[in-house]
This record gives C-alpha cells, sequence and structure tokens, in this order.
C-alpha cells in the first residue's frame, strides 16, 4: 500500500485569531520596504475589522528624517523633507483610518544601558532594515522578551523580515516561540519556524560587506535598489501574513524573489 507524506502546515496562534483587542504590531524602518508595507496594514487593519476581527494597532519604529533622495521610491512628498519618516507615515496612517497607531522617532535596539526599551512588546514584528546587524539586535532582543512573556498581555508570537538588493529581496516568517498546534489527520503540523538570523546568518554575515551608505539622490537610490522591488516584497510579504488571519494556516514561511526575470520560488516549510 502507497503511503503519502501528509503536507506540512502551520497554523496559526490561536490568540491572534481570536483576540478580544487589537493585534499589537511592531514595524521596524520606514524607509522603502517598511513605508509600503505601512500601507498594506492599513489595506490589512480595515479588511480584518470588515470580517469581524479586532484588527491591528501598529507602532512604527524608525530614527531617520525625510531627505530629498526618498521622494519617488520611499512614499514622501517634497512637503515633507526633514521631518521625522515614522511621525510622517502614522500621522498619514491615523487620517486615513481613523486609527491611533504610533511612532517611535528612535532605533529598535537596547538603550545604552543594555536595556530593551518600553513598547517593545508586542505579538508580531516586521523588519524592514537595511543591514544585518540590526536583524542580529532584533533577535537579541525578540529572545529577551520571550523570556519575560509571562509579565505581558501580547506575547511575542512572530517575526518576519523583509530583506532585498537591487533586484532580488526575500521575505521569512519565524516564530519567537514554539506555537501550539492542533492535532490533525490531514496535516504534518509545525510549530517552529527559525529566525532568519538562525538559518541564514552565515549568508547574512557575508552580505554585510556590501556598500549600505544612504543614497544622496533618487537617481543613486536607482542604482542601488530597483524602483519597484521594495513594493512588489511589501504586497507579497503582507499577503502571507494576511493569509495567517484569513485562512488560519499556512504551507510557505516565505518566499524569495526576482524582478529581474519576474521568478518567485515560495519557502516551504
Amino acid at each position: 500500500m502507497i503511503q503519502f507524506e501528509k503536507p506540512k502546515v502551520h497554523f496559526t496562534d490561536d490568540n491572534l485569531l481570536n483576540s478580544t483587542n487589537p493585534i499589537i504590531l511592531n514595524l521596524i524602518g520606514a524607509g522603502g520596504t517598511g513605508s509600503k508595507v505601512l500601507t498594506a496594514l492599513m489595506e490589512m487593519n480595515h479588511s480584518l475589522i470588515e470580517l469581524g476581527h479586532a484588527g491591528l494597532q501598529v507602532r512604527l519604529w524608525d530614527d531617520d528624517i525625510v531627505t530629498e533622495a526618498n521622494q519617488g521610491r520611499q512614499r514622501f512628498a517634497e512637503c515633507e523633507v526633514g521631518l521625522p519618516k515614522a511621525v510622517v507615515l502614522i500621522n498619514r496612517a491615523n487620517r486615513w483610518s481613523g486609527t491611533n497607531w504610533k511612532a517611535e522617532v528612535r532605533k529598535f535596539e537596547r538603550d545604552s544601558l543594555g536595556r530593551i526599551q518600553e513598547n517593545m512588546q508586542s505579538a508580531i514584528y516586521m523588519s524592514c532594515v537595511d543591514n544585518v546587524k540590526s536583524r542580529f539586535e532584533i533577535a537579541d532582543i525578540l529572545n529577551e522578551l520571550k523570556e519575560g512573556r509571562i509579565l505581558y498581555r501580547n506575547q511575542a508570537k512572530y517575526w518576519m523580515d523583509f530583506g532585498n538588493n537591487r533586484y532580488s529581496g526575500q521575505v521569512l516568517l519565524s516564530t519567537v516561540e514554539n506555537i501550539k498546534q492542533p492535532n490533525s489527520e490531514k496535516y504534518q503540523t509545525v510549530s517552529h519556524l527559525p529566525y532568519v538570523t538562525e538559518e541564514f546568518g552565515e549568508l547574512l554575515l557575508q552580505s554585510e560587506t556590501e556598500d549600505d551608505t544612504p543614497s544622496c539622490s533618487l537617481a543613486e537610490a536607482l542604482e542601488k535598489q530597483d524602483l519597484y522591488i521594495n513594493s512588489a516584497l511589501a504586497q507579497m510579504g503582507c499577503s502571507l501574513l494576511f493569509g495567517l488571519f484569513r485562512d488560519g494556516l499556512t504551507e510557505n514561511r516565505g518566499f524569495f524573489l526576482n524582478l529581474k526575470n519576474f521568478h518567485s520560488q515560495p519557502i516551504k516549510l
């Protein structure tokens, strides 16, 4: 008798599906990808509420200000040059949707004494950062928050990381802790999804030698990143997150995308 291997799936944490309060989400980075992820989260929040869910409560972290080079590829206008990116985007989101989302005009990192900052606790983390050091710092912070989870209502559950170079990029979903899975005769359930720093740590460290200095103009920025790689990653990554809420499970934990040849490759569980 032929035995078929059951497909692997990850069932969404039940607290995220049945929460009576908005799910707290920390979005880290308000640049080319982060600014477009925030727009997608505005749409997602509205859709979730229409579906009877409590929605999202987003906090955006970024210590940078808008420059002339940010116009065009990032979602900023000329009148916003010189203003904090996080404040500009959150004010725009709140005006559009009537939400009370928050801006943190600082980096998502420990303070000078090595302590975790206030407001770092959330159920979901989405990182749109452009350097390797930040990813390892996020991983370290999430591990400490995981240890103190009893003290918080919004336990850290998921981390979604966005990364890209000029024409290609990837999104990877991780679990901060093992997510309890239901018994299933149909599926092989997966409770743990490794961090990007665990699975691709060596590749991240190798990529650290690449030039990541800020661009002084849009033309210079376009030499480093294709105009639409950030928005393509933002839309596909948020589609993965929305599927966790809408479907309650996923067979994929991310994807690789290449806009040069329009090839997308899912990352299976």
